[in-house]
């Protein structure tokens, strides 16, 4: 068994994904969506779920925009295409209730970001590097054509950071060169005071490997 992981592991991308709710889901409370939509990628034929962040409580943003999130973090491994991948979870979305409408940073019963797929860069490092330095004001009003890689926003929240921190603190980013531990350090206090694990029977938590690290995609 543990070979066939090991041959799965090197044949195939790590990629890190984001998972938060706000609102009741077609499953329940976001809590429970967020737990769900684990499942169903976990049953996915074309997705083998590693790594699983606990379960946190962020405040909504922008503040009193809605009740708090419930956030966690995994891992996988998968040889789709990142593209192929991002199809994947918004239709584990749909499958959960959710309609894409096009407002940003609303309050839903359940959001799944993919937030990067090894070390690669997409479309490209200029394009990249323009999103990731965006103002917050055009982030809030601006939506990008195609997929960014890395999420052009994960090194500003706490809520990625935290969790990701628990499962995957040494991936660097490609472009800042941070590692995920780096960059949730370099964050204000107050935004990681401001996250709370949730004691109701959160997920199993294990790290991932540098070695699984070493045979991500570069």
């Amino acid at each position: 068994m543990l070979e066939t992981i090991t041959e799965t592991r090197m044949s195939t991308n790590l990629a890190l994904i984001a998972l938060g709710a706000n609102l009741s889901s077609s499953v329940g409370s976001p809590d429970q969506s967020v737990r769900f939509a684990l499942q169903l990628i976990s049953r996915h034929p074309d997705l083998t779920l590693g790594s699983v962040s606990k379960i946190y409580y962020s405040p909504a943003f922008p503040a009193g925009s809605g009740p708090d999130y419930a956030n966690a973090c995994a891992c996988l491994h998968t040889a789709l295409s990142p593209e192929a991948l991002l199809h994947v979870l918004h239709e584990i979305e749909a499958e959960l209730g959710r309609q894409r409408d096009g407002r940003r940073w609303a309050a839903r019963g359940i959001d799944l970001d993919l937030l990067a797929v090894g070390q690669l860069v997409l479309p490209d490092h200029a394009t990249q590097d323009a999103w990731r330095s965006l103002p917050l004001a055009e982030q809030m009003t601006r939506t990008p054509e195609q997929l960014i890689l890395p999420h052009p926003r994960m090194q500003d929240r706490a809520f990625v950071l935290l969790p990701l921190a628990e499962i995957a603190p040494l991936w660097h980013h490609p472009r800042s060169g941070q590692t995920v531990a780096e960059m949730l350090a370099a964050l204000p206090a107050e935004d990681r005071a401001a996250l709370r694990v949730s004691l109701d029977n959160p997920p199993a938590t294990h790290q991932v490997t540098v070695s699984a690290l070493s045979d991500s995609n570069r």
